[in-house]
């Protein structure tokens, strides 16, 4: 017997030293599920929209969002202030308009280790995003800063050349060469790119063109700074390649030095992030609370049982197959109270702060919010398919007419059901202030009567006719790829039925795992695929540049001049009005008459919490959280006031009538 208990007995001293050693911390005053686990915190390289929401959370760029306007105005942040100057340069007797931003850094801007936050930080950041070393996601956003595209030029030749020049070296000889070349890129970046920083905290930025939504973009993480002291110990040369090969250990906790309202104190992989307040940060009653956890879930049932039982406040993403139900509930919560829910309503009050002054219920905690995306699908548009045959969709008549026959109210009302508005175009309606939609391509859903759908059936037909398809049946096989989970799988059946009926072709579909549907789409492997986007800044290029020729978005492959050339008027159009009558024309271009994508209908976010326990979840569309804004409702914590959505009943972009919803 005694032989049996040692191990026993082992084990539990080993165990409790561990607790003694690594004591957990006490409960976090709000915990809530992310929409997946992180993936990195190094900021030139997240993509995710996990990973930036925890970036909003523990580190600040030279503005900010102000998410519970419409308009998502910028605000100051590390930047107290800001000029820009708007002049024309002459190059080659032709006037070009410039750009430049001065911003000015507050003094009492701190890391979280007391250090001061300087225009250099910054500078490096933004290096890290531009060098093709790091391979950064978004590198793009960078490219309309003065002097990156050649600098980016120069630093790929000359890595790419560096293994054939340092042939025959020894590992020292090539590791000086390879510092010897850093130097060098160092130097050309300072003398070369637009960025400058006269003193620590100026920070001057020299567009090659103007950008109207430049002061979007520096609210994005990819362009918030990093603790350079710091990212330089982890960001090693390749004495083989003479590249960057960046580290992430500087992203882990305790080494990690962030300069937002909370700071990340520890991080056990897939199983917790525990977030505590900044000390050093310069606008401190801001915070609702003074610690957050981040618990790893990944089950969606469980999810709605964490929140159930109190472990979780908010569930960023409800994906439950009975939200369905959740909402018909809260639906019928709303017919309840539906005069007060009008009166409410027609205050301009905002969906979440409506829900806070209607009675408690349990009902109330589902909230269906539409999205600054949008679901469609992809038509390759190239000559030839994969396997070397003539691709029909090639001719835009072909696209369109399949377009046309795609039940859309279908797929929203009997497939998704939680809401989604349909889609007519790439950019969600209404969602960009000042930006006029064109109408988008009609479908078989906007048919009320058989008439008008044997008519739209016809036209469809008629469309093929003109193409050299006067029997659809001479069409080869149509296949329609789309990765599993996500119910990609109901969806592509609506539409496999709809085709089969209306225009008489054969749809096979091809199911395949997530990481090999990305491979084909990204290689044009594919007849019709599924797709999706969600725009990352307020402006309508966020989603009509995925289709420009040779972005590295455009997994269509669609290529078209004119609409090429349209987006290029735009970027040199200094007149609002006009750069966004030019952008609706590119537009309509895809949606009308082109139709390299088919839209289907727009995003809705899922979320799961109580109203009038918490405070500071914005309903935007932008689906930008900023999670140190969250309150605890009569904790005495943080400030413990409701933050609502301010607008008027008139100005809200995103209501039932201008959102498009069926």
């Amino acid at each position: 017997m005694s032989k049996l208990l040692a191990p026993v007995l082992v084990l539990v001293a080993l165990v409790v030293g561990l607790v003694v050693i690594d004591p957990p911390p006490p409960p976090a005053d709000f915990a809530y599920i992310n929409r997946g686990d992180v993936n990195t915190l190094d900021l030139q390289r997240m993509s995710w929209m996990q990973d930036l929401r925890v970036a909003r959370m523990i580190f600040e760029g030279l503005v900010a969002n102000d998410v519970f306007t419409y308009g998502f105005e910028p605000v100051p942040a590390v930047a107290e202030s800001w000029e820009i100057e708007r002049y024309t340069e002459d190059v080659g007797g032709m006037p070009i308009p410039r750009e430049r931003y001065t911003f000015h850094l507050r003094e009492d801007a701190r890391w979280s280790n007391g250090s001061p936050v300087q225009a250099s930080d910054f500078a490096y950041a933004w290096m890290r995003g531009i060098l093709p070393d790091i391979a950064s996601d978004y590198a793009k956003m960078f490219t309309f800063i003065r002097g990156v595209d050649d600098f980016k030029q120069w630093r790929s030749e000359q890595t790419r050349q560096f293994t054939t020049r340092t042939r025959g070296m020894t590992d020292e000889e090539k590791a000086r060469a390879a510092r010897e070349l850093w130097d060098q890129t160092q130097e050309r970046f300072r003398t070369t790119v637009g960025i400058k920083t006269p003193d620590s905290r100026t920070f001057v930025v020299e567009l090659a063109e103007p950008v109207p939504y430049f002061l979007d973009l520096c609210a994005f993480p990819p362009l918030f700074p990093v603790y350079e002291p710091l990212v330089r110990q982890y960001d090693e040369l390749d004495p083989l390649t003479g590249r960057i090969q960046p580290r992430e250990g500087w992203t882990k906790p305790p080494h990690i030095v962030c300069n937002g309202p909370m700071m990340l104190t520890r991080w056990r992989y897939l199983r917790e992030m525990r977030f505590e307040r900044n000390p050093y940060y310069w606008n401190p009653d801001v915070l609702g609370v003074n610690s957050i956890s981040i618990p790893s879930v990944a089950d969606p049932n469980a999810q709605v049982l964490a929140f159930e039982r109190g472990e979780v406040g908010w569930v960023s993403d409800v994906t439950v197959g009975y939200r369905v139900e959740m909402l018909r509930k809260k639906r019928d919560f709303y017919d309840e109270h539906k005069d007060e829910y009008t009166r409410l309503k027609a205050l301009g009050l905002d969906q979440f702060e409506i829900d806070r002054r209607l009675p408690p219920d349990p009902r109330k905690n589902i909230h269906a919010v539409p999205a600054f995306g949008t679901y469609w699908y992809n038509f390759n548009c190239l000559p030839r398919l994969p396997d070397g045959r003539p691709n029909p969709f090639h001719d835009a008549r072909v696209r369109r007419a399949f377009a046309m026959m795609i039940d859309k109210r279908a797929i929203c009302e009997d497939v998704q059901r939680i809401g989604n508005p349909i889609a007519r175009t790439m950019i969600p309606a209404g969602a960009i202030g000042g930006y006029a939609s064109p109408r988008g391509l009609d479908c078989i859903s906007d048919a009320t009567t058989p008439a008008e759908r044997q008519a739209m059936i016809d036209r469809a037909r008629a469309l093929l006719a003109e193409a050299g398809y006067p029997d659809p049946r001479q069409l080869p096989e149509i296949q329609i790829l789309f990765n599993k989970d996500a119910g990609h799988d109901l969806l592509a059946q609506v539409v496999q039925r709809n085709w089969q009926e209306y225009l008489g072709v054969r749809v096979s579909l091809v199911q395949k795992e997530v990481g090999v549907f990305r491979d084909d789409l990204k290689n044009a492997n594919y007849m019709v695929s599924r797709a999706g986007w969600y725009g990352d800044y307020g402006d309508p290029t966020t989603f009509l540049d995925v289709n420009r020729t040779g972005d590295g978005n455009n997994d269509r492959k669609y290529s078209n001049p004119v609409f090429d050339d349209l987006l290029l008027q735009a970027r040199r159009e200094t007149d609002p009005v006009r750069r966004f009558e030019i952008l609706a024309e590119a537009e309509r271009i895809l949606v009308e008459e082109d139709l390299p994508l088919v839209p289907i209908y727009v995003y809705v976010n899922v979320y799961l919490f109580n109203p009038d326990l918490v405070s500071g979840i914005n309903p935007h569309p932008r689906s930008e959280q900023l999670m140190h804004l969250v309150d605890i409702l009569g904790d005495g914590i943080g400030p413990d006031r409701p933050r609502v959505m301010r607008h008027s009943p008139d100005d809200n972009p995103f209501s039932d009538a201008k959102a498009g919803r069926p």
